[in-house]
């Protein structure tokens, strides 16, 4: 079973259809029960950080997220989900993200810019950092960036950024003022800062290959 997390935050019927235009049979819930048997979770967010905390606790799906984590079940944060990936943030201080991933998340102080970064911008694949690698050896592209050329435009909305203490988990990155975090992965959980849901024929290419990981 491929479930989306509903937590009352997030675009989850966008997210729904878009897998759908895939033939992707998937089932948007906050059932503790259903969450427990999924094979594959997507979990889209749009909101406020320490207001999702909440909820997931309230819901009972706080610490079942982390523990399917930890049970390896690959796991898709989009987002304020992908923010949730990470420990605390400036949104909300005092809340507890899942913790999935070392680091924080910032909010954007930009001069002459306009915060929120909304629109369409540009991700720059970053190679992985070489453990093990042949001489000569071309690096692995995430299988969850497969087919995605170097310098995609995705949409993005967000006016806080994810600042991982590893950067070795940095799939991609993105300027807007400064460069960050636009797609992260350790394991068997993603995140991706940008929404694929929005993003026309390749975001749909980065849900393709997320559900067929």
């Amino acid at each position: 079973m491929i479930t989306i997390i509903d937590y009352g935050m997030g675009n989850l019927r966008s997210v729904q259809k878009a897998a759908a235009a895939l033939g992707k049979s998937v089932r948007v819930t906050d059932s503790p029960v259903l969450i427990k048997k999924s094979h594959k979770i997507i979990f889209p967010g749009v909101g406020h950080f320490g207001k999702a905390v909440k909820e997931l606790k309230a819901r009972g799906l706080y610490q079942l997220l982390k523990d399917k984590i930890k049970d390896g079940v690959p796991f898709l944060g989009i987002c304020l989900g992908m923010q949730l990936l990470f420990e605390a943030s400036e949104e909300a201080k005092g809340a507890n993200g899942l913790a999935v991933l070392e680091g924080n998340v910032k909010l954007f102080r930009l001069k002459n810019l306009i915060v929120p970064h909304m629109g369409w911008n540009q991700i720059r694949l970053q190679a992985p950092v070489p453990r093990l690698q042949a001489k000569n050896q071309r690096p692995k592209i995430s299988p969850l960036l497969k087919n995605i050329p170097d310098g995609s435009y995705f949409y993005f909305a967000h006016s806080y950024y994810c600042r991982p203490a590893d950067k070795g988990t940095i799939l991609t990155t993105t300027d807007y003022g400064r460069g960050f975090a636009s797609s992260v992965n350790k394991d068997n959980v993603w995140g991706v800062q940008f929404h694929p849901e929005k993003s026309q024929d390749l975001g749909l290419r980065v849900f393709n290959n997320f559900l067929d990981i």
